[in-house]
């Protein structure tokens, strides 16, 4: 009797990440989403005592803390199902850390060269511990309606 192995498969399966690289990786994408609602809260607090003209301003980039924690979130639950939210996050997150180095004379640059370099991290080895990549593979989302 002659065994059959499927080398699809087998070659499939060799890429796909362990157990611990999917659970760290997804661990790490909840850190991040949770990490990011302390600049929510505060951003919140210091809504009322701003002069006028940059409450919109401040606000707008307030509720931004959420999109980007509901991003990550997102990550943590399905990372394999997210097309094109890896590469959004990490495009944003690096340029922003990238800016914050050049301009490190600004109030508030090096905080955000911190906040935006930690992110930024954990952001790249969650994608390489989840292989995030692998939401561009044919078939990643689920199947296709042939009709």
């Amino acid at each position: 009797m002659t065994a059959h192995v499927d080398l699809r498969t087998d070659a499939t399966t060799a890429t796909n990440p362990t157990r611990w690289q999917d659970r760290t990786g997804r661990v790490l994408m909840a850190i991040t989403a949770a990490a990011t609602l302390v600049p929510f809260v505060e951003g919140v607090s210091r809504l009322g005592s701003l002069p006028d003209d940059m409450v919109l301003t401040e606000f707008w980039r307030t509720c931004a803390y959420i999109v980007f924690a509901g991003m990550w979130a997102m990550l943590a639950i399905a990372p394999r199902k997210q097309r094109g939210m890896w590469e959004l996050l990490l495009f944003h997150k690096i340029v922003v850390t990238v800016q914050a180095a050049f301009v490190l004379d600004i109030p508030h640059a090096a905080r955000t060269l911190l906040a935006d370099g930690f992110v930024s991290l954990t952001t790249v080895a969650a994608y390489l511990l989840c292989r995030g990549w692998h939401t561009w593979r044919r078939g990643a989302l689920g199947p296709t309606d042939n009709r």
